[in-house]
């Protein structure tokens, strides 16, 4: 019995070798260009999807899939780059990229992490905006991608990220910051100098007589 379960194990191994070898890569998308803002095309998985079912909750990155604040997601490292955090604009929900998948390799496609399934086939596919708040560590991935080269999903995304290793390296311009504009201040009219009365001092005091001009005395 022990020999059966044995054999049994080992061929459905073999099956998903010879499986994964002749399965084909997806269609080849040129990578869209690094900026802030950015126009992507998504999907939606779950882990209990029957190619999810060996990984369970576990992501590539070792931890466990995430649906709270920071939620998972998957993507093409060599676009998006294992740690990149990202906002939808049309929705607010904020991802960080912390798995891949075969499906997703050379393509310009992020695959949202839904916690069940009927999250997962409300979202189905679609086109969004998302901001990119972080971008992740080009060489962290790698470190993750080397061990498991012998998967050709994984080498596609390791060619890429060293052909493009230069350019992952160099940060992504933010969008410039509006700054209001003082309105300008209109100069105020100076207002007309008053007239100030200035008492004469040449004008007799009214009920005293005038002045004689005094004369010294020559009597002393």
């Amino acid at each position: 019995m022990l020999r059966l379960v044995l054999r049994a194990v080992l061929v459905t191994a073999a099956f998903m070798i010879v499986g994964c070898s002749s399965r084909p890569l997806p269609k080849y998308e040129k990578p869209i260009a690094r900026t802030h803002f950015q126009q992507v095309r998504t999907t939606a998985y779950t882990h209990t999807e029957a190619d999810h079912l060996e990984h369970g909750r576990s992501t590539a990155l070792g931890g466990t899939l995430q649906s709270a604040d920071v939620r998972s997601a998957a993507a093409d490292w060599s676009r998006w780059p294992a740690g990149t955090m990202f906002r939808i604009v049309e929705t607010g929900e904020v991802y960080r990229v912390d798995d891949y998948g075969w499906a997703l390799a050379g393509t310009n496609t992020i695959d949202l992490y839904k916690p069940t399934r009927g999250s997962m086939n409300a979202w189905g596919v679609r086109r969004v905006t998302i901001e990119n708040i972080e971008w992740g560590d080009v060489n962290r991935s790698l470190a993750v991608l080397r061990p498991r080269n012998k998967y050709r999903h994984v080498r596609r995304m390791i060619d890429e990220i060293e052909d493009r290793y230069a350019e992952l390296h160099r940060p992504v311009e933010q969008p410039p910051v509006a700054v209001a504009q003082a309105e300008p201040v209109q100069p105020t009219q100076a207002e007309p100098p008053r007239a100030v009365a200035v008492a004469s001092t040449t004008a007799p005091r009214p009920n005293q007589p005038p002045l004689t001009p005094f004369r010294a005395s020559t009597t002393r």
